[in-house]
């Protein structure tokens, strides 16, 4: 009997099986293809991750490092005072000059950083308020009060003036100075971190302090009531661009470094000058200028917590002396620390009170530097 021909079906079983392994190995690689693919994905968004990671930990640290500084950044400790007689005005003319005089001497207190500016009456007539109006040129033209209001006009932000000057005739000329354009004179859209104000009449809730205006687009709230009609200085809030706190006129020069205008004080004679001084331990170092005094050039200053220049009128600061009858010197150097010509060698037989304030302050911008020169940027 023949044998029988083999069975192709047993053939085709094990194609069948090889067939369906190479399926399996097919699935497993396809599915291993996914999962490496998943692995790198989430490797690359853990990658991102940990970059954005760091770069937020960067900008946090370097956040905490500025508001740092910020809090370690000392401002400007020292005060600069100027003194002069109101007399100056009196050289002047007309009402037109006069104004243009006194807006020359705001300019130059604005420029070199004057932080007080006392007008004294070398007459002795006893002037101590700027109440009172303009009674025409000469000595009997007020010339003390007139020059005080109108430095007080220009170093008062644009945007002020209306609440705290009303029409006058010492102002008829004084919009037609030039501007001081201080720190503090901000424009409407302008952020900083102080500005001046003026309290408005706005009804507000119990404890929840008043408006003032500083000269944005909306009233700004402060953190205390407060009479209306007071002029104030406001510090915002980190958050907000209409929340504030009220702080002393000074913490914008001491904490912030800025330079915040002048005030101006009226002193009846020389002598008030000095004992009428608005710091509790009066000026520390006192600066006489004349052409008979000492070469500016030849002197360095000492250390100083508020240093005051005195200048003189148009017959120098001998005429002051002469008419302070509670001043028992006859030399005026004997009043100063220094006293000093800052011109020397000048080319005219007179130098007028305003020049001499430009040069004497620009010469000893340099000295007040080399003694704080970390806080004479300012």
């Amino acid at each position: 009997m023949a044998d029988a021909p083999p069975v192709k079906k047993h053939k085709t079983n094990n194609f069948a099986n090889k067939k369906g392994e190479e399926s399996i190995n097919w699935r497993k690689w396809k599915e291993q293809k996914k999962e490496e693919k998943r692995q790198r994905t989430e490797s690359k968004i853990n990658k991102q991750l940990e970059k954005q990671k760091q770069k937020q930990k960067e900008e946090e640290e370097d956040e905490e490092q500025l508001q740092q500084e910020k809090k370690e950044r000392k401002g400007r400790s020292f005060t600069l005072s100027v003194a002069l007689p109101g007399s100056v005005l009196d050289n002047a003319q007309s009402l037109e000059l006069r104004t243009y005089l006194a807006g020359q001497i705001a300019r130059a207190c604005g420029v070199f950083c004057v932080d007080e500016v006392v007008v004294f009456d070398e007459l002795g007539e006893d002037v101590k308020s700027i109440e009172g109006e303009f009674r025409g040129i000469g000595k009997k033209g007020q010339a003390c009060v007139q020059l005080a209001r109108i430095l007080q006009y220009v170093e008062c932000p644009q945007y002020l003036r209306k609440s705290f000057f009303p029409k006058h005739r010492d102002l008829q000329f004084a919009g037609l100075l030039n501007p001081l354009d201080s720190p503090h004179h901000m424009r409407l859209d302008e952020e900083a971190e102080f500005r001046e104000g003026v309290v408005v009449n706005r009804p507000n809730k119990p404890g929840k302090g008043s408006y003032v205006n500083c000269g944005t687009q909306r009233d700004v709230q402060i953190d205390k009531e407060l009479k209306a009609g007071l002029r104030v200085t406001v510090q915002f809030n980190n958050n907000s661009k209409h929340k504030g706190v009220v702080v002393a006129p000074h913490v914008p020069r001491t904490e912030g470094g800025l330079y915040w205008g002048y005030s101006v004080r009226l002193a009846s004679c020389l002598g008030a000058v000095f004992t009428e001084c608005p710091y509790k331990d009066g000026y520390d170092l006192t600066v006489g200028t004349s052409e008979r005094g000492k070469n500016a050039d030849h002197v360095t200053l000492r250390p100083f917590k508020h240093m005051l220049v005195v200048f003189g009128g148009l017959q120098g600061l001998e005429a002051s002396v002469d008419a302070d009858e509670n001043l028992n010197v006859s030399d005026p150097s004997m009043l100063f620390d220094l006293y000093l010509n800052t011109c020397p060698g000048q080319g005219s037989r007179t130098i007028r009170t305003e020049e001499a304030i430009l040069i004497s302050l620009s010469g000893l911008r340099q000295k007040i530097a080399a003694v704080f020169p970390d806080q004479a940027k300012g």
